[in-house]
């Protein structure tokens, strides 16, 4: 998994009526956008996170 500042984190809800968690990474801790990232959610939370195989990176070029 690669990301770059700016990208969003998309982490799909694991339960029927769950919703995804969406942020933005605001900084990548790892090497060559590896993680771990510091992402700020959608409600003003921060946190790092070292994404699992629920999460999807949406680049931010692809979003434009």
């Amino acid at each position: 998994m690669h990301a770059m500042k700016g990208d969003q984190l998309v982490q799909h809800g694991r339960v029927v009526g769950e919703h995804d968690k969406v942020g933005e990474i605001v900084e990548v801790m790892g090497k060559e956008g590896t993680p771990p990232y510091r992402v700020r959610f959608e409600d003003g939370h921060e946190g790092v996170c070292s994404p699992g195989p629920d999460t999807e990176i949406r680049h931010k070029e692809m979003r434009m």
